[in-house]
């Protein structure tokens, strides 16, 4: 599967984006599928995933971020509400096999061998 991810750019804090991850080769149904970022610096952190069994939210982002996905357009979104300044990191999308029901192991990089490039994202206080 190749993904492609989008919607990154520069927002004022408490502002919205809507990042898109877009599947070729391979239904996102098929797959669990996961946003990670990395910030200058600091080491790549689960942000959040969605498998046909469920989804699961990094407690940083609970509550202002929502993965969803759209089994029509073969895409993963991931709506960003509230965004602050700690927000700002590159956004990646990836793909794994079926990881279960199961909050650790969907939060794992390193159960995704399929990724996308990132998307920058920007928050400026």
């Amino acid at each position: 599967v190749q993904l492609q991810a989008s919607g990154g750019g520069l927002v004022q804090a408490v502002g919205s984006l809507r990042l898109s991850c877009a599947a070729s080769g391979r239904s996102v149904g098929s797959y669990t599928m996961g946003w990670f970022r990395q910030a200058p610096g600091k080491e790549r952190e689960f942000v959040a995933a969605i498998s046909w069994t469920g989804t699961y939210h990094a407690d940083s982002v609970k509550g202002r971020f929502t993965i969803s996905r759209d089994n029509a357009k073969n895409t993963v979104d991931l709506q960003m509400n509230s965004l602050k300044p700690e927000d700002t990191a590159d956004y990646y999308c990836a793909a794994a096999g079926y990881l279960g029901n199961s909050r650790t192991q969907s939060s794992q990089s390193s159960r995704y061998p399929y990724w996308g490039q990132g998307t920058q994202v920007t928050v400026s206080s």
